[in-house]
């Protein structure tokens, strides 16, 4: 490995990669907010638009606002493509070895791609819960008077295991006048409550998103877990994802070889004598791919992003992995973790995520191939 890091051009290819996941990242990355928004705010008796996420962006942070969290997706992003591309060339090395041609089948670029995206998937979910937070308080305004009312109802105890949490004053007081029956040493027991988080969780208001959207935040309300949040359905979205993704890409490839082979004059026997083609017509044909890749799973995006978005503290989960609470749904929703509320919102930010996907993959490929082409063959 050392000697393929001081190679350069192995090294100049990585930079050329990283360069280009940044360049895509940062074009699509305002279609991204508008695309989360959208999935977040929907509810079935509204329907939020684009133009509508836009302005409330605009009006809450300005229009810096739509790039809140874009650190966190591109360091996420240089991992998890380069596992996605790295384990897509590792798996069809293997189908074109023996082969007279560097031959791929639609049906082998496809498996290929699912195992390449549930492998992405497991690597980016962190980077995205944070990068999910970041976009929505972005668009939530936070007075900054209620923050102090909060601080100085909330004990210092909860207020250091659950930040941004809001007590339930109603609750509180029955749950002091049912156990005022019973005999105590002390006598100040509200008090006494009140520096007991876990007498608090199942009576009070949750925390806001706001509250909790930086990672030491949620690592220590959420816990190590809640990164991960929803990875069964973010594994079947991103392989859906890499499938569709790779597997058109290689029939378009294929497609525009045998267009381009019509018009020589001598009939080709191999791929390789047709030429390389265009890096314009090479970086549509991966933006065509994954606005199809985006729409096939989008339903599975809008769930996982709804899920993100909940915060529930580690006091929560614990307690009902211990009472065996069973996830509400069909079979196939509590196999994938898909929540049953989400059925009528899965197709929300559908034209705001293929366009988000489509430009992403075109500067991505066109950006990787100009930087091949001008700095690292001429080197």
């Amino acid at each position: 490995m050392e000697e393929l890091l001081k190679n350069p051009v192995f090294a100049s290819h990585i930079l050329a990669a990283s360069g280009s996941v940044a360049v895509g990242t940062a074009l699509s990355y305002p279609l991204d907010t508008i695309k989360t928004l959208i999935q977040v705010g929907a509810s079935s008796n509204k329907k939020l638009t684009a133009a509508q996420v836009l302005g409330r962006v605009r009006s809450v942070s300005g229009y810096p606002g739509l790039y809140s969290g874009l650190s966190w997706l591109t360091v996420g992003r240089i991992t998890s493509l380069g596992t996605r591309f790295g384990v897509y060339e590792f798996l069809t090395a293997f189908y074109k070895d023996g082969r007279i041609d560097n031959y791929v089948y639609v049906s082998e670029a496809l498996l290929s791609g699912m195992i390449a995206g549930a492998l992405e998937s497991c690597l980016t979910s962190p980077f995205e819960m944070i990068k999910l937070r970041k976009q929505v308080a972005a668009a939530i305004h936070v007075p900054s008077s209620s923050n102090s009312v909060v601080k100085s109802a909330v004990a210092p105890m909860t207020s250091r295991l659950l930040p941004g949490y809001i007590r339930n004053e109603v609750a509180f007081d029955r749950t002091v006048n049912l156990l005022s029956v019973f005999s105590s040493k002390n006598h100040n027991m509200a008090e006494a409550l009140k520096n007991y988080p876990w007498m608090m969780t199942g009576s009070g208001k949750p925390p806001d998103v706001t509250d909790v959207r930086r990672p030491q935040d949620i690592v220590r309300l959420e816990g190590w877990r809640s990164l991960w949040r929803g990875l069964r359905i973010g594994i079947l979205r991103d392989s859906i994802f890499g499938g569709i993704f790779f597997g058109s890409w290689q029939f378009l490839h294929l497609a525009m070889l045998d267009w381009k082979a019509v018009g020589m004059d001598a009939p080709p026997e191999t791929n390789d004598e047709i030429g390389p083609l265009s890096p314009l017509l090479v970086s549509m044909a991966a933006g065509c791919s994954g606005s199809m890749a985006a729409a096939a799973s989008h339903g599975f995006d809008t769930s996982r992003t709804r899920s993100q978005c909940v915060v529930l503290p580690k006091y929560l989960s614990m307690e009902r992995r211990s009472l065996k609470w069973s996830c509400p749904g069909n079979w196939f929703e509590r196999l994938s973790g898909m929540h049953p509320s989400d059925r009528n919102l899965l197709f929300r930010g559908m034209s705001a995520r293929m366009a988000r996907s489509g430009l992403a993959s075109f500067a991505l490929v066109g950006t990787y191939y100009m930087a091949v082409d001008r700095f690292i063959a001429k080197s």
